[in-house]
């Protein structure tokens, strides 16, 4: 069971990363924010940060939620418009 991860923006530059394969598959979001932070702290603390957004199959999610096989979860930093 694998989970692909995606980061935008600033989350990006941070990990070093942009797109990557977890498994196996955390069983929540949360724990796999718990997954990724333990790699790389300075990840976890980005993960953290205010208006951090988390998309789970192009949807957004506030708080936690249950992951699945083949789920793709996208975690956006803060939108600024102009």
């Amino acid at each position: 069971m694998t989970v692909q991860v995606l980061l935008f923006g600033k989350l990006c530059d941070v990990a070093g990363w942009r797109a990557r394969a977890v498994s196996p598959a955390p069983a929540s979001l949360n724990a796999l924010r718990l997954v990724l932070g333990k790699e790389d702290q300075a990840l976890a603390a980005a993960l953290a940060g205010p208006g951090i957004s988390a998309v789970l199959n192009r949807e957004i999610v506030r708080g936690d939620a249950p992951l699945a096989a083949n789920d793709e979860v996208a975690f956006l930093p803060p939108m600024s418009g102009g």
